[in-house]
């Protein structure tokens, strides 16, 4: 297979959302002697169409869900081997991410994770109830310019603000760029809170975290 059409290959696995075959190109991509910094761009293309089509509406939240994963699933591969090279892959900015604590909700905040991750960043997921002070010691322990944090409840949206707080008494707030979302949340919460963007979306998530690494 040409490296041209195996390109092609690695977009379109990711945009049909099949795991198993984005794994098996991004093994084929490694014997075959492609860099794995060369393959994650041509994975990195599908990502990005399915992106577009889901801005567009021509794709749906499952479609999305099933691209991150077969995203997910070529990255783990290729980062692995890069890892065994000693190379690094350039990364638009490290990212930690989780639900606030109280509040178990799981499947947007980790589409956004994924999503993140797919399109350049490098991702720490805390998972769900995460309290302010895990969030800080996590942000200091990796050196994250980013902190996104999600809330689904009207009644764990103030947790978003204490976080914030929090960053602020550790004399991180200047160094960190804070993206909020979930359901009860929005614009104006974040500008109440002192945040410095609201992923509406995970798509709207990865564009508002490019425009604060710029």
């Amino acid at each position: 297979m040409e490296r041209k059409e195996m390109f092609e290959k690695m977009a379109q696995a990711i945009v049909e959302g099949k795991k198993e075959e984005a794994a098996k190109l991004a093994q084929e991509a490694i014997q075959s002697g492609i860099p794995p910094l060369e393959a994650m761009d041509a994975f990195t293309k599908g990502i990005q169409i399915v992106g577009e089509k889901y801005e567009k509406g021509e794709f749906f939240l499952p479609e999305l869900i099933m691209g991150g994963d077969a995203m997910k699933e070529a990255l783990n591969i290729l980062e692995s081997e890069i890892k065994k090279r000693g190379e690094k892959r350039k990364t638009l900015g490290k990212v930690v991410i989780g639900t606030v604590e109280g509040d178990i909700h799981d499947i947007g905040k980790t589409i956004v994770a994924s999503m993140l991750s797919a399109n350049g960043f490098e991702v720490f997921d805390l998972g769900t109830d995460v309290t302010a002070d895990a969030f800080i010691a996590k942000i200091k322990e990796v050196g994250a310019n980013i902190l996104g944090m999600s809330a689904l409840l009207t009644t764990t949206m103030s947790n978003q603000a204490k976080t914030i707080k929090a960053l602020s008494s550790e004399g991180l707030r200047d160094k960190v760029k804070v993206i909020v979302g979930g359901a009860p949340t929005s614009q104006s919460w974040a500008e109440e809170i002192g945040a410095d963007g609201h992923g509406e979306n995970a798509i709207e998530a990865v564009r508002v975290a490019k425009e604060l690494v710029k």
